[in-house]
């Protein structure tokens, strides 16, 4: 999986990192992580992580032999990785980017993701991309290029999801010269037709049946659309399948399971910051940065094959759990006044 630029003098290696990402309750650091394990150095951190060069292929090689590879969801999304105190300046690709957490323009590291669900409901990351300004490409970019890997890898997806970002004409006709189905939310101005040379805006049209229904989307062809109501707005969705004259034969029982699917990568998203410490790390060289947030990919698909061999009930459990005992103690004991001076101890009680 490693390629070294040298042998490794690092006595931190990926396992134990993994486990120190996915024990630590606030941010993780090299001095830490250390000062923990007292048998390793500092400088041992930051040797496994300047030295390392873990890279997507090294990922999808990691879960490829516990998947089906055909027949599954393709879900690709992005996802901004909060640093707010970072030097943009002197930290390796953090920059600002828009976030639709925060509804603005933040400081950050932008991870654009890859995630498959496979037809037994195993769900994890397949490859990724992290955005770098200084190589001018633009996520829909990334997108399409990760797209070619996971094919040429052995990936054979049923179908492929994406928000409204990723629904330009440019990728849905990537995606249809590539003969597959997908499915994409729709910007509720994007100009159909239902009647031959009359384009309007989709929220326009206030005929929606349950089943959805076959439009004409300008300057691409017919796909079918269905409308949900979310938070008492309407959302549009389009579908494609190779056979097009098929079309219409897509039902609300479709969209549902596919668009159930594509949903496993929001929460992924969430979790990964939530329980692998992601976007909590000081390291800044780029090589650095990378082998961090692999690692912390990496930790989530672990957890993710100990859900789906039901050793774990979620993602959260072993963070939730690992804690119990030490608090139950600390409490048991009387809390902060256990580790007093016995005279504080007293004028504590008085």
């Amino acid at each position: 999986m490693r390629i070294l630029s040298k042998p490794s003098t690092a006595h931190c290696d990926l396992d134990q990192y993994i486990c120190y990402l996915l024990s630590e309750p606030a941010y993780s650091t090299c001095s830490k992580l250390a000062e923990i394990m007292g048998n390793i150095s500092h400088d041992s951190v930051n040797r496994f992580l300047d030295r390392e060069n873990y890279t997507p292929y090294d990922l999808f090689c990691e879960v490829k032999t516990r998947l089906e590879l055909e027949g599954g969801t393709l879900s690709g999304d992005d996802s901004v990785l909060d640093k707010p105190y970072s030097n943009h300046y002197k930290s390796a690709l953090v920059d600002y980017f828009w976030s639709g957490k925060h509804k603005r323009t933040v400081k950050g590291i932008n991870l654009v993701t890859l995630y498959y669900t496979d037809p037994h409901g195993i769900c994890v990351p397949v490859n990724y991309r992290i955005v770098d300004k200084k190589e001018r490409k633009t996520k829909n970019d990334l997108f399409k290029e990760m797209i070619r890997e996971v094919l040429a890898w052995g990936l054979n997806p049923a179908w492929v999801t994406g928000d409204s970002w990723y629904a330009s004409l440019d990728n849905l006709k990537f995606l249809r010269k590539l003969g597959l189905s997908f499915l994409f939310g729709m910007d509720s101005n994007r100009l159909i037709s239902i009647e031959k040379g009359s384009y309007i805006q989709i929220q326009s049209l206030t005929d929606w049946p349950e089943s959805g229904r076959v439009v004409y989307l300008k300057e691409y062809g017919n796909v079918k659309v269905f409308r949900q109501e979310y938070k008492k707005a309407y959302r549009y969705y389009l579908m494609s399948i190779p056979d097009v004259k098929n079309i219409d034969g897509l039902t609300r029982s479709d969209f549902n399971r596919v668009h159930a699917d594509h949903w496993n990568i929001e929460c992924f998203h969430r979790a990964v910051k939530q329980v692998c410490n992601i976007e909590r790390f000081y390291v800044r060289t780029k090589r650095a940065v990378t082998n961090h947030i692999f690692c912390a990919i990496e930790a989530f698909v672990r957890l993710e094959f100990l859900r789906a061999q039901k050793s774990i009930e979620n993602w959260y459990q072993v963070k939730r759990e690992l804690f119990m005992d030490v608090i139950k103690q600390f409490v048991s004991q009387g809390g902060y006044k256990s580790v007093l001076h016995p005279k504080q101890h007293v004028l504590v009680n008085a």
